[in-house]
């Protein structure tokens, strides 16, 4: 798997959309990651953080899709649900460690290995983009390539 991934806040989705082919690059706040699937990530955190089934926010169809091709191929954009944002912000490192914990071990079952510290550190970094993202009425995103 070769997978360019960028979280970062925008603030809105028209704004979010407009970078879908060229990424967030300079124009916005942005974290940079690769090799893991970025949306079904957003779902398991978000499942994890509030006790919501995968299957259920995925019916919901969470993250929603901001941008990108109907086939499939080539760069994406999702928008990170408030509720998703709002735990990242409102969770200690303790908590952060805990669902990035968690998190492992739903990879490891799937068979993907990844390592803890890392996932710490993602999930980290979140937390502090999303308490960024507060008062400015900005929302989280995601861009794949």
């Amino acid at each position: 798997m070769s997978t360019i991934i960028k979280f970062f806040v925008a603030p809105s989705h028209e704004a979010a959309a407009a970078v879908v082919d060229r990424g967030p690059g300079g124009a916005f706040e942005s974290l940079s990651y690769g090799n893991f699937d970025a949306d079904e990530a957003l779902i398991e955190w978000e499942s994890i953080f509030t006790g919501r089934s995968f299957e259920g926010l995925v019916a919901a169809d969470e993250p929603e899709a901001v941008a990108g091709s109907d086939d499939g191929d080539g760069p994406v954009v999702f928008a990170a649900s408030k509720a998703l944002q709002d735990a990242l912000a409102a969770a200690d490192q303790f908590r952060l460690g805990e669902v990035s914990q968690l998190w492992v071990q739903e990879r490891a079952a799937d068979g993907e290995a990844f390592d803890q510290e890392i996932a710490t550190k993602i999930l980290s970094d979140l937390a502090r983009l999303a308490r960024g993202v507060g008062g400015r009425h900005h929302r989280r995103y995601c861009w794949m390539a």
